[in-house]
């Protein structure tokens, strides 16, 4: 197994960089902030962004707890990538990775600013510092669960490759809730709003009489009770109420619906 390091002061833009580093150079796998990510999938361990504090996420980065160790060193013995990229912030931070997770010692040590320009280096600190913006470098369907409520976003790049062919790679872009701008919460309430301002715009619905919300870590669930306006398809005007209600609170929110149940508890006749 060959490891390669890829070293860079934080907010200079190695998650950014690291997708397109492992196509250039064939290595199958990602080690970064606390996951291990590989095929366009995290495979295991638990984010660093995750965490609510600054210390908490630097130790979930450096593998600090025991049980998220065990996870990744068993995935990779699983996994048995022929190649792995560590991500940090110094060579210190890498060896200490590489050797909490019985990896051998990079065999290539590649410096941010050697495969970066002046301006992308900008662009990433200003997302870092000035946005509170973080990447992880894998697709935004992979980690929502995890980061249901951030502001979670995808990046999807386009770049020129050999033969005239042009290949898509998507990061996901998050906000940390240890970030400078301070934690945040959506209250129940605010969702209740959202599903209900949504009948406004579907015809077939009069009125929406329920919305219970249940959160869990993942996301939430949803359950929502409506009253229909006769002349439509039940099954149709309830699901175009649920596609509706359903894209809504996800587009405000950035959370993560496990569920969002419909019931059409009446049905009345409305006078032309």
């Amino acid at each position: 197994m060959v490891i390669y390091s890829l070293v860079g002061k934080s907010g200079t833009g190695k998650s950014f960089q690291a997708i397109d580093l492992c196509r250039e150079r064939g290595i199958a796998c990602i080690i970064d902030d606390g996951l291990l990510i590989g095929h366009g999938m995290v495979l295991a361990g638990k984010s660093a962004k995750r965490q609510a504090t600054i210390i908490g996420a630097i130790k979930t980065a450096l593998f600090s707890n025991e049980a998220h160790r065990n996870e990744v060193v068993l995935k990779i013995r699983e996994e048995n990538p022929d190649s792995i990229l560590v991500v940090g912030t110094s060579g210190r931070m890498i060896d200490q990775i590489t050797k909490r997770l019985g990896l051998p010692e990079p065999a290539e040590r590649i410096d941010i600013e050697t495969i970066t320009t002046k301006d992308e280096r900008r662009i990433a600190s200003y997302r870092r510092h000035e946005l509170g913006q973080h990447i992880i470098p894998a697709p935004t369907f992979e980690v929502k669960r995890d980061f249901s409520g951030y502001f979670l976003h995808p990046i999807r790049v386009l770049r020129d490759v050999r033969r005239g062919r042009s290949e898509e790679t998507e990061r996901s872009l998050v906000r940390p809730t240890y970030s400078y701008f301070g934690n945040f919460s959506i209250s129940d309430r605010a969702i209740r709003d959202i599903v209900t301002t949504s009948a406004r715009f579907s015809a077939p619905v009069d009125a929406v009489t329920q919305v219970f919300v249940s959160k869990r870590p993942d996301g939430v669930r949803i359950d929502s009770s409506i009253i229909l306006c006769a002349g439509s398809p039940v099954l149709d005007a309830a699901l175009e109420f649920q596609k509706l209600a359903k894209k809504n609170v996800e587009e405000m929110t950035s959370l993560n619906l496990l569920a969002f149940d419909v019931k059409v508890e009446d049905i009345v006749w409305k006078e032309a």
